[in-house]
């Protein structure tokens, strides 16, 4: 069997390795004509679906069944929302994530889907995680607490996930957990350009990125972002005049894997970049690949 496979690797009739197959999901906001022709997820898709080895799917939130109705047959999937995220149900972030958990499907949040019901539902379920991570005792009691809303926090709140853990004959009985807001106390859709720097030169996602490279025209978002500590950290990205964020986040959650990748706004050709593009080509390809390992 061996002799065999490889004379068919050496004549080139091995049977190549099956397309990653990906969702592009999009809440496809009007004013995303701004920028876009054809709505900003159908742009991404297009530029994905030039890629060798990507097989594409674009879906809209005004689809059937929110555009999830194929879900279970992809293995990546890349979300877009904005001012439509509450109208999202609870239970498919919690489908989506327990894809994620069992590493059936990796999911790519961009840009404002930090407030997208997938990209929360994960970031609450690493934060358990964590937590029992941090306080192993099989008698410790946990109370997660969910943010009130979508509201940002000021700049000299605490910072999400907290942990307040109460003693009692010198173990921890208890542990209060307010879960990650999954937002930053600043903002600006100014468009000034923003300065992006590799953190992690040797990951494949950043693979034939140019160490630092600019966006020409971005929106801005400033740190703290309250979410559960990244397992990797890709990129930070800066504005001239102020401003700064970890551009590029990866946290492993269960069997499967998260990114969150920053550059975006709907009214800026941010989709357009080849360096973001690339960014993106790469992120498909190396999670499609972990999620079939």
């Amino acid at each position: 069997m061996r002799t065999l496979l490889l004379l068919l690797l050496a004549s080139g009739c091995a049977t190549a390795a099956a397309p990653v197959k990906v969702l592009v999901w999009d809440e496809r906001q009007p004013r995303q004509s701004e920028a876009y022709d054809n709505f900003l997820g159908n742009e991404i898709a297009r530029r994905l679906g030039g890629a060798e080895g990507i097989d594409v799917v674009s879906v809209g939130q005004d689809d059937p069944d929110l555009g999830l109705g194929a879900l279970d047959a992809q293995e990546v999937l890349l979300w877009w929302g904005h001012v439509r995220q509450h109208e999202v149900p609870d239970e498919v972030g919690k489908r989506i994530v327990e894809r994620v958990r069992t590493g059936k499907l990796a999911l790519i949040a961009l840009h404002s889907a930090h407030w997208s019901v997938p990209f929360m539902e994960a970031m609450y379920a690493r934060t358990r995680s964590d937590a029992r991570r941090r306080f192993p005792d099989a008698e410790t009691k946990f109370e997660f607490v969910p943010p009130p809303g979508r509201y940002p926090p000021t700049y000299d709140s605490i910072v999400t996930p907290a942990y307040y853990a109460l003693m009692r004959r010198g173990k921890v009985s208890r542990v209060r957990v307010d879960l990650p807001n999954c937002v930053f106390p600043g903002v600006d859709a100014h468009g000034r350009p923003s300065m992006v720097t590799v953190t992690r030169p040797s990951h494949p996602i950043v693979k034939g990125v140019p160490v630092q490279f600019d966006i020409p025209s971005s929106e801005m978002y400033d740190e703290p972002f309250h979410v559960p500590d990244p397992d990797l950290v890709l990129f930070r990205e800066e504005w001239r005049g102020g401003g700064r964020f970890r551009g590029g986040m990866l946290w492993n959650l269960g069997r499967g894997k998260v990114f969150y990748f920053r550059p975006g706004h709907e009214t800026f050709p941010v989709f357009k970049d080849a360096n973001v593009m690339r960014i993106l080509e790469n992120a498909v390809q190396w999670m499609g690949s972990q999620v079939r390992r």
